[in-house]
């Protein structure tokens, strides 16, 4: 049965009678839906705790502008919820140990819930993201990106991990089309520790069948073929083709590559990994570019860090 959000998107077609144009499966207005649920349980743990607030900490080393844009649309969707969210940021000239050591006092901050490490790193001195990013608590690992939180993802424990933002939204995404995952061929492209290598285990815990694709496959179009659920995260313009589709499959569309246009006053546009107009016409639903995965990126980290307060006061309370 199709969800209330994919029931109320209707199937076009095209003035060449071609088949039915994909439903369009919207990230904005899915994580609009997300939010609002989310605030709802900030504001049960605010009447039930005595104003207890989850509250997270976005650490940044550097002044990269595009981490700022990012941040500072993780700061507003905090705001709107309820969060507590707190922004920490590191001048260039921090060290490595200076970093650790910033990060392990969120850890042993009890009233802090979530703790994530802005990447990439912008450091003028030698940075290991991977020891850094193991720094962070489990606990509090709300980006889910901790070689704990991955150990359990991959061994199919996910009640007691957090998953990484990008892949849980992208779930979240095919749970709105109605289309059930148990049973069906997914194939994911990219095997990022950020989206492919999770996104993966999701689907494959998720009871689907699933093929993962890279650089190194040498057939991609035959395998893209085959999906009746397919997720791209490669990082490569348009890279994926319409034709290459299974008609009526889930096409989600993890890409944010910036190509020249001359027709807009910035002299570029955003597009996704997957050519949208040709994919667009043989999909049966599809993720668009921008406004797809993006948005539930943001909500998905609300989410982990919600989970990760309420996870708390079941431990406070166990204690007392």
């Amino acid at each position: 049965m199709l969800s209330s959000l994919a029931l109320s998107l209707r199937l076009g077609v095209s003035a060449a009678g071609r088949r039915s144009i994909a439903t369009v499966v919207s990230g904005s207005k899915t994580s609009r839906l997300v939010r609002d649920r989310l605030k709802q349980e900030v504001d049960q743990m605010k009447n039930l705790f005595s104003g207890f607030r989850p509250a997270l900490v976005v650490l940044q080393v550097g002044d990269r502008d595009d981490s700022n844009l990012y941040i500072s649309s993780k700061l507003k969707a905090a705001a709107e919820i309820g969060i507590d969210a707190r922004h920490v940021r590191l001048p260039r000239s921090a060290t490595q140990d200076e970093v650790l050591r910033s990060i392990m006092a969120v850890n042993e901050d009890s009233s802090v819930h979530g703790l994530i490490v802005q990447l990439p790193l912008d450091s003028a001195h030698p940075m290991d993201s991977e020891l850094v990013t193991n720094a962070v608590s489990p606990e509090k690992d709300v980006d889910g990106l901790s070689c704990i939180n991955a150990g359990k993802l991959s061994r199919g424990d996910l009640g007691s991990c957090f998953i990484p933002c990008t892949p849980n939204g992208c779930m979240e995404l095919i749970r709105q089309t109605g289309v059930s995952v148990a049973g069906k061929h997914a194939v994911v492209i990219g095997r990022s520790k950020i989206v492919g290598a999770p996104m993966h285990d999701l689907l494959l815990w998720s009871h689907a069948t699933v093929t993962t694709c890279h650089s190194k496959t040498p057939d991609l179009p035959q395998q893209v073929g085959r999906a009746d659920i397919l997720v791209v995260g490669a990082g490569r313009a348009e890279m994926v083709r319409g034709e290459w589709l299974k008609e009526g499959g889930v096409v989600i569309d993890c890409g944010i590559n910036y190509v020249t246009d001359e027709r807009r006053p910035s002299g570029k546009r955003v597009v996704g990994d997957v050519h949208y107009a040709s994919a667009n016409q043989r999909a049966g639903f599809i993720t668009p570019v921008p406004g797809g995965v993006g948005p539930m990126t943001v909500a998905m980290l609300m989410e982990n860090t919600v989970q990760s307060a309420q996870r708390f006061l079941l431990r406070d309370q166990a204690r007392t």
